[in-house]
């Protein structure tokens, strides 16, 4: 069986959107997460976007070609992109990725924990 369901939450103020993402971002799902979250941005139109992965249990290359694209999006829409509290093992993948060159990537843990 494939599971393809995500979940996600939102909340926003003032230039800041933060989404809150739960479940897998694999080449299953990625690309209706990367349309509905690209509605949402070019809705808002928000100056910092933070994608919160604190939930996602498994991300592959599908995960990083779709942040790269909310990357470019905000680019685009002059504002920045953040991860944030991405678990140990999807923060391992965005790390060899070299992600942090493109978007900031906010851990709970202390640096000497990586």
């Amino acid at each position: 069986m494939i599971h393809t369901d995500y979940h996600w939450e939102i909340r926003e103020r003032e230039g800041l959107l933060v989404v809150r993402l739960a479940g897998e971002i694999d080449h299953h799902n990625a690309v209706r997460l990367r349309g509905d979250v690209d509605e949402l941005l070019l809705g808002k139109r928000p100056r910092r976007l933070v994608l919160d992965l604190s939930r996602v249990d498994f991300m592959d290359s599908a995960g990083v070609g779709f942040l790269m694209g909310r990357y470019r999006l905000m680019q685009e829409l002059g504002g920045v992109l953040a991860v944030k509290s991405p678990t140990p093992r999807v923060e391992k993948m965005l790390r060899l990725c070299g992600m942090e060159r493109f978007m900031e990537i906010e851990t709970d843990r202390k640096e000497t924990e990586r």
